[in-house]
């Protein structure tokens, strides 16, 4: 990833929590997730955590606890240095908490900023922070503060690229399912070459998939199941089809009715080469994920028991997690892709009482109804952003045909 280039090992560990988080959390609502935004935080409390919360941070990230802080330095440094990625760490801490060098040494921050106790200033503190490394997208860090907060680790990611083949803009109304009878805003993209079209032969069915170039090395595949198949499936079987999981029929060897979404027909051509068409929609997702809810997914089971101290090597003073979210959002649009996200963990001294948590408010392919996506960085294979589409955006009919803003 630009000069920087993640371990293979860690691409595969952030890309099976992504398949895991995105078929668990995945319903009949859209939403968008990324655990690039919370992998290398997980990592970094993995390395000085003790006992049975150790073990489970260790095993929900796949690699082994005492490598666990390098390597999550290892992927923000990556995901900083990449073309259309830009990663930040922070840290706020109250200054009664004596944090060890040798932990806060080792950290990639952005910002080590301070926790006065008064909650309003501290909170827009975070928030401000969330803003700036989000260029605006995510306005508010996901997280209450109170007065007996004694830290948060957070992290904050952005995701930007422009399409190689920017999308014409047009009204569109689909017939059937459940956009029918609504006035969207359509996207088409004609005469693609054929190879950024595929079929995977999954074990739940044929599972279609559309690469969107980006100029950058970042691309977004669209991913659209038979209407049996839940979000959360697909997501899962795009997924593992990154990692060569199931055979795959190419774009150029397609027949009538080889994959949702798809119909064949032929063309005149010079060269004889196959392409394809591409229609979909311009959407906007956003999602707030208490990471907590899933505690073991993320490792935090024991980590949240404020009974005791878990992380003897942050600091002396008993650390419990008392909070774990993620608020992110990703835009699909006529001239390119823009996500980001922010993570914050929070910690209390153990045996304090736990916080409640915020409450959560040719071949043509058309992907018309609810579907999937993943942002891909290109040459390693790393999901950057995951998501599922079920409410896309709506025509403006003030607006002129063509290319559009964001």
């Amino acid at each position: 990833m630009g000069e920087e280039m993640v371990a293979e090992t860690t691409v595969r560990s952030v890309n099976d929590m992504t398949a895991r988080w995105a078929r668990d959390a995945v319903g009949e609502r859209g939403t968008v997730l990324t655990a690039a935004g919370v992998w290398p935080l997980l990592a970094l409390l993995a390395g000085p955590a003790t006992g049975p919360a150790r073990k489970e941070l260790a095993d929900a990230l796949g690699t082994d606890a005492e490598h666990a802080v390098c390597e999550g330095c290892d992927l923000l440094a990556a995901l900083g240095a990449a073309d259309g990625v830009d990663a930040a760490l922070g840290l706020w801490t109250q200054r009664t908490l004596a944090l060890r060098p040798e932990w806060l040494s080792g950290l990639p921050l952005d910002l080590h900023g301070e926790l006065t106790g008064d909650a309003s200033a501290d909170q827009e503190a975070l928030n401000a922070w969330a803003r700036r490394h989000t260029d605006g997208l995510i306005e508010r860090m996901p997280v209450r503060v109170t007065p007996d907060m004694l830290l948060v680790l957070a992290s904050a990611l952005l995701v930007r690229t422009t399409w190689k083949r920017p999308f014409r803009e047009s009204p569109l109304q689909v017939a059937e399912g459940p956009w029918a009878g609504r006035d969207l805003t359509g996207l088409n993209c004609y005469r693609l070459p054929a190879e950024q079209l595929r079929v995977h032969r999954t074990p739940a069915g044929p599972l279609t998939a559309f690469d969107v170039l980006g100029e950058n090395g970042l691309d977004v595949q669209l991913l659209l199941g038979p209407e049996d198949m839940t979000g959360g499936e697909v997501l899962h079987h795009g997924l593992t089809v990154l990692g060569g999981g199931y055979p795959t029929v190419p774009g150029a060897e397609l027949t009538e009715g080889a994959g949702p979404g798809l119909t064949v027909t032929t063309m005149p051509s010079w060269d004889g080469s196959s392409r394809a068409d591409l229609s979909t929609v311009r959407f906007t997702v956003d999602a707030e994920h208490d990471l907590l809810k899933r505690p073991e997914l993320f490792g935090l089971e024991t980590a949240t028991d404020n009974s005791r101290g878990h992380f003897p090597g942050i600091s002396e003073t008993p650390l419990a997690v008392s909070s774990a979210r993620q608020a992110a959002t990703a835009t699909f649009g006529p001239l390119g892709f823009r996500a980001a996200a922010v993570t914050p963990v929070a910690m209390n001294v153990a045996g304090a009482p736990q916080i409640p948590p915020n409450e959560a408010r040719l071949v043509s392919a058309r992907f018309d109804r609810p579907f999937g996506f993943l942002a891909v960085h290109r040459a390693s294979g790393l999901v950057l952003v995951a998501g599922w589409v079920t409410d896309p955006d709506g025509w403006d009919h003030s607006r002129p045909f063509g290319p559009g803003m964001w």
